[in-house]
């Protein structure tokens, strides 16, 4: 009989595209997860595995064997859902991908709390970026997701995957001490032609949203600065290199040096839970959704 944990390692690497992504997303180092598709590849005498490079490329044997491993873990995940239920306690492990301000700014007050709740369930972080976070559910490589979107991209509702509103992150034009419209109380978008701007890199939604926005309003943006970390943007603005849009989620207090205005109409982003139907009814799913919504209410308040 195949082991399912050797399953589960070839479908992660299916998944996530190498060695490396897999064991991070599993948490187990890369030799742990090599070591355990090596004893998959003995006990089904095939190779899954081929040197690409510096990478390596699933067979067409072990993309089956990965299929056949995705709809097994589903059976399990069934199993254990029907199992939790009925024991009406959040249980076993809760696995949560959560983008980089959310996993700063939200996840560690509702992953506290969590534990103190319910001392029976493990739950596992990590970051995810946020156009990644539905294939990741809907595939089981996660439980449940934190995502967020802008108004010019919504979030997609595939099937397979359910969603519930957590809350929306409105964001703030971060200008420098000093800069002439540092004491305006509010700015609209047609304000910011010829402004130099620090942003998130190309292929981000912030990135894109930034871009279609100004453009939108007659504003071609001058890029530059561009940097994945809010932080990070935060740093350049306080050395007056340019002007930043920032959500206030995970942002901390302002550096000295930095000013926000508000941006009139204010940009929203909004944040979902996602998790797939068949774990709908799991306990942990419920009781994480609403700690999120609830710490969500928190933080926003703390924010305004």
């Amino acid at each position: 009989m195949l082991d399912l944990g050797r399953l589960r390692a070839l479908h992660a690497v299916s998944v996530h595209g190498s060695v490396a992504a897999a064991a991070m997303a599993l948490g187990y180092t890369p030799s742990a997860v090599s070591q355990q598709i090596t004893k998959l590849e003995r006990e089904t005498r095939t190779t899954l595995l081929e040197r690409r490079g510096r990478g390596v490329a699933l067979t067409e044997e072990a993309r089956h064997l990965a299929a056949t491993a995705q709809e097994l873990l589903a059976i399990v995940e069934r199993a254990e859902t029907t199992l939790e239920e009925r024991r009406g306690q959040p249980t076993g492990r809760l696995t949560i991908g959560a983008f980089a301000s959310a996993a700063r700014g939200l996840l560690p007050g509702v992953l506290a709390e969590l534990g103190r709740r319910h001392p029976g369930l493990d739950t596992r972080m990590s970051e995810v970026d946020p156009h990644l976070s539905i294939d990741l559910v809907a595939r089981g490589m996660v439980d449940l997701a934190v995502a967020h979107d802008w108004d010019i991209a919504p979030l997609p509702a595939p099937e397979g995957v359910e969603q519930a509103v957590i809350g929306d992150d409105l964001s703030d034009l971060l200008v420098p001490e000093g800069h002439p419209l540092a004491s305006r109380a509010s700015v609209r978008r047609e304000d910011l032609a010829g402004e130099r701007w620090i942003c998130q890199p190309p292929g981000t939604v912030c990135h894109d949203w930034l871009v279609r926005t100004l453009r939108a309003a007659g504003c071609e943006p001058d890029l530059a600065h561009q940097a994945e970390e809010y932080h990070t943007q935060l740093a350049l603005v306080a050395a007056g290199l340019g002007v930043a849009l920032v959500p206030r989620l995970g942002r901390g207090p302002l550096p000295a040096g930095v000013r926000a205005v508000a941006l009139d109409p204010v940009p929203v982003r909004r944040l979902y839970a996602l998790w797939r139907p068949g774990a709908a009814r799991r306990p942990a799913i419920t009781a994480a959704v609403e700690l999120l919504q609830g710490q969500w209410a928190g933080v926003a308040r703390s924010s305004a």
